[in-house]
């Protein structure tokens, strides 16, 4: 049985066919242009598996995740150019004729994080993952279920309190200005200091500066839905930086409550070279064909 995966990005969408084991059998990523032309690349990488038994996406967002929803399938109300308002998984279904199971990029990374714990025996029933590059967004996985209730989590737009020598940046979100996501994603770098992050030094106070935040958006998490493990993956992540994270998260949480040692609960992704997504969206591929 062959198990499919998109992962649909706003800069490339990749495709992949794996099999039972969460082996990649073949694997293809072309640019994401307009709609038409990126579903129907997709739509011919799997045609060409006759043997094809479910799909997952996990999309860039916001998408529509309802099934009772007229839109449910849609890319909705995105900032991406000539994306908004598109129908991703009508037309796959339509032409592959397969189950498929639709959630966002980091709900599919969080999965894969999740089935890849459980493969090495870890003993962990919960996990949330953060991807901060470009944008920053996250995806929970609780008792094995991906979080979602009326819509899917937003966790790159939360608030977090300003650090004292950055209060003259107003942020980059074209919406909150200075929420987590205008403060700590790739572009702010730029914004702040007028150079790329890979060219900034990370003996420089700014790797300081967004540290604190993404502690605090460890701290809300870690309040909220006490997890087992919270993983931070996306350009903007390295282990110097999460060391800086830990730091300032023990600080912030100045032992209210318990959590594991840090080095296992804020963590880099098991899964290496951006590929929780695609595990993750073989496992939801496997379990959606055999409900």
């Amino acid at each position: 049985m062959l198990l499919g995966s998109v992962e649909a990005g706003g800069t490339k969408f990749v495709c992949a066919v794996g099999n039972e084991d969460y082996r990649i059998m073949e694997k293809t990523q072309f640019p994401t242009t307009d709609p038409a032309t990126t579903i129907q690349k997709t739509i011919e990488f799997f045609q060409k598996f006759d043997d094809l038994a479910a799909l997952s996406v996990a999309s860039f967002g916001p998408i529509e995740l309802k099934k009772n929803n007229p839109n449910y399938g849609y890319i909705t109300d995105t900032p991406k150019s000539q994306w908004s308002h598109t129908d991703l998984i009508g037309p796959l279904k339509k032409a592959l004729n397969v189950p498929v199971y639709f959630t966002t990029d980091v709900n599919g990374s969080a999965f894969g994080e999740y089935v890849t714990a459980q493969l090495f025996n870890e003993k962990i029933s919960s996990l949330v993952y953060y991807t901060v590059g470009t944008g920053v967004g996250g995806g929970a996985v609780l008792n094995g279920k991906i979080l979602q209730g009326f819509g899917h989590p937003e966790m790159g737009h939360t608030f977090v309190k300003r650090h004292p020598d950055d209060l003259d940046f107003a942020g980059i979100c074209p919406f909150h200005k200075d929420c987590l996501e205008g403060l700590v994603s790739g572009p702010t770098f730029d914004a702040r200091l007028g150079i790329a992050g890979k060219d900034v030094p990370h003996e420089h106070h700014v790797w300081d500066i967004m540290a604190y935040y993404v502690a605090q958006a460890a701290i809300q998490q870690t309040m909220i839905l006490r997890p087992d493990n919270i993983v931070f993956g996306g350009g903007v992540i390295s282990e110097d930086f999460l060391a800086k994270v830990r730091v300032h998260f023990k600080q912030l949480l100045n032992d209210y409550v318990t959590v594991p040692d840090l080095d296992k609960y804020i963590t880099m992704p098991r899964v290496k070279e951006n590929g929780s997504a695609t595990l993750g969206n073989f496992a939801l591929a496997y379990k959606v064909q055999s409900e």
